[in-house]
């Protein structure tokens, strides 16, 4: 009676996988490309932070200006630093100016002079500090003409070279990261297509068969994009995975600002990871889609 059972068990007769389960460069081929697809990701996120910060670079620079007082005749410079924060804080598009105590300007200056430089005696110039509307801003020439009208000499320094240096690096470094994300995911394509057909050489046999059964080319080609996409894909999710949790540990770390003020990361960074598994999967499918066909054009 068992062996009747047995002899009808459907398990016992369904049939095994055209291709092994497993394969020795399986394990290889995830590596490699989880590796891949972890520096993919740590670049695209380091590229989202570093865009981060020269926005908020330029933002604080763009709503900001500093006036360099230079007084002359008997006024002294305390006296001429607080009529040019009265004369500013009346132009359109300022929403305050304020003149720094001489202690302030000497804390900016100590680490460019040194502490034994700062001197009572030390003519240091007065600067007043112009809060400017971010939604519309006082122009250096506005300021530049009231300061002329109330009688003050000044320099009015608008912060545009900073800015424009800012923006500078800013763009060479999306282009940079874009440029190293690019070639990262190109050698991560280049090394799944590599293994994909040298995994389809490896069964040729088994796809001989296929093509000798009367196998169509479109099945045979979906039994080993299938087989690819699924590693790749896994291999895509490890790295991806890794990158993100890095990333999150670094952003838990850092507090509230991220890694640090010049790197800050956001939690909605960590979803730059999440199309990579696909790609990997896709280009997989792809490479083994068209190695199979090549090999069985060969055949046939």
């Amino acid at each position: 009676m068992s062996d009747t059972g047995a002899f009808f068990d459907p398990a016992r007769w369904r049939p095994g996988p055209l291709l092994p389960r497993r394969d020795a460069r399986d394990g290889a081929l995830v590596f490699i490309v989880a590796v891949l697809c972890f520096l993919a990701c740590l670049t695209a996120i380091g590229a989202l932070a570093a865009d981060r910060a020269a926005r908020g670079w330029t933002n604080q620079l763009t709503g900001s200006a500093t006036v360099v007082i230079q007084p002359h005749g008997a006024e002294t410079p305390d006296a001429a630093a607080a009529r040019a924060a009265e004369a500013l804080s009346g132009v359109k598009g300022v929403t305050e100016a304020r003149a720094l105590e001489k202690e302030k300007a000497e804390a900016l200056l100590e680490p460019w002079l040194g502490r034994d430089a700062m001197i009572d005696d030390l003519p240091l110039p007065r600067l007043v500090t112009v809060d400017l509307d971010p939604k519309a801003p006082a122009k250096a020439a506005d300021l530049d003409r009231a300061l002329k009208a109330a009688g003050v000499l000044a320099t009015v320094d608008d912060h545009s070279v900073w800015i424009a240096d800012i923006q500078r690096a800013a763009g060479f470094a999306r282009w940079f990261a874009l440029s190293v994300c690019l070639l990262i995911i190109a050698a991560a394509a280049a090394v799944i297509g590599f293994a994909t057909r040298a995994g389809l050489a490896a069964h040729r046999d088994v796809i001989e068969v296929l093509h000798l059964s009367g196998a169509e080319t479109g099945f045979v080609a979906r039994l080993f994009q299938t087989r690819f996409a699924t590693a790749a894909g896994m291999a895509g999710a490890f790295g991806a995975t890794a990158a993100a949790a890095l990333a999150a540990l670094a952003r838990l770390a850092g507090g509230g600002q991220g890694l640090t003020p010049v790197l800050p990361l956001a939690w909605i960074d960590l979803l730059a990871v999440l199309p990579v598994p696909v790609l990997a999967a896709l280009t997989a499918a792809v490479a083994a889609r068209l190695s199979a066909a090549a090999i069985l054009r060969d055949l046939g």
